[in-house]
């Protein structure tokens, strides 16, 4: 795998340097906030993309129609280079020392049944008509999602273990398929009316195959591409899957907040907006807090201890996203949570880091 340059050698101030690429790489922040922008000021076509259309001529040119769904083809993208960028060396180290990937693994599967049920019982004493059902519906359908692979982006960026992360990243992914349907069935009686019957139904959908075909076949299939393609041509194509991965990641995020800040704009729900805010921010908190406590508690390193917090507190939020298109298409506002959420993890991944940096500079 490729190093990337230090900010003073030499190609870090070469033209390449100031790519588009590298620039939206480096603003990446920035480049979310202007796709959620978008999804406020301009909905209709990320409204448009959320709908099945189909692709093929018929009966005109003896072509099969067949539907597209573009939330789920930029997902698979995103998952593919994910797994195309996989350092699978760098996992021959767990071998050694299995200890703390056995423990984000198990950590990141039990923190649903550990958090959600203390979230859904403290709703259920608020004046909602539903208990907060909406509310534990996404939260629940966010922390069943595998880690996300940006976790890897924020070990190199602090004091991790980037193989421990890389591995928990693959673990959970080829796990997902049995654990996803698992974690929701498991989780489906804490929710009434529709939403009990909504997330049942995404828990089959699950298992018939979301799980499989939409997030472990293609990051296996990166993988698997990384293991066959000779050097050359695995160059060019990560030259074009990165920034085509990148650009598909802002256009997911405006797909997926279309659908939910347009019309709330329109008809804003002040309550609504706090309370999605304060239930992410409080499933994200306990997610972190729970990672770190059992970090100290067994007395991992610092670095091992980092990825294992990483990978309890990070899900991946654009597969939950996709899920709740495809299982509520009438409830829009239920993805407000899982919008929150996703940038709450970015921030607190961001802490960890800083505390890593802290740490490295104190020694």
């Amino acid at each position: 795998m490729h190093r990337t340059p230090s900010a003073t050698s030499p190609r870090a101030t070469s033209p390449r340097a100031t790519s588009p690429l590298t620039l939206l790489r480096s603003h990446l922040g920035w480049a979310v906030g202007a796709s959620y922008l978008a999804a406020a000021a301009v909905p209709a076509l990320g409204l448009w993309l959320r709908h099945t259309h189909t692709i093929g001529t018929g009966g005109i040119l003896g072509l099969p129609e067949f539907p597209f769904r573009t939330p789920h083809f930029l997902l698979s993208l995103v998952l593919f280079t994910a797994g195309l960028q996989v350092p699978l060396h760098e996992l021959r180290a767990l071998l050694g020392r299995p200890t703390a990937l056995l423990t984000g693994l198990v950590l990141h599967l039990l923190a649903p049944l550990l958090i959600i049920p203390g979230v859904a019982f403290a709703l259920r004493q608020s004046p909602d008509t539903d208990g907060g059902s909406g509310l534990v519906a996404a939260m629940i359908l966010i922390v069943a999602m595998p880690v996300a692979a940006g976790a890897t982006v924020w070990t190199s960026k602090g004091d991790g273990d980037q193989p421990t992360t890389v591995g928990l990243v693959l673990a959970s992914t080829i796990v997902s398929p049995l654990t996803i349907p698992v974690t929701l069935t498991a989780l489906c009686p804490l929710l009434s009316g529709e939403y009990a019957a909504t997330l049942s139904g995404a828990a089959r959908a699950a298992g018939n195959g979301f799980a499989l075909t939409g997030v472990l076949l293609p990051c296996g299939a990166g993988i698997l591409c990384r293991l066959v393609l000779p050097r050359r041509l695995m160059d060019r194509l990560l030259g074009a899957a990165v920034p085509a991965s990148m650009l598909g990641s802002l256009l997911l995020t405006y797909i997926n907040a279309s659908g939910v800040l347009g019309p709330f704009l329109t008809h804003p729900e002040p309550v609504l907006f706090v309370a999605a805010l304060a239930v992410a921010a409080t499933v994200c908190g306990l997610s972190f807090t729970l990672g770190r406590i059992t970090a100290r508690v067994l007395r991992l390193d610092a670095p091992a201890g980092a990825s294992v917090t990483l990978a309890c507190g990070m899900n991946n939020s654009s597969a939950s996203a996709v899920l709740i298109t495809t299982t509520l298409p009438d409830r829009p506002h239920v993805l407000l949570p899982v919008l929150a959420y996703s940038l709450l993890q970015k921030v607190a991944a961001g802490r960890v880091v800083r505390t890593g940096r802290e740490r490295r500079a104190r020694a």
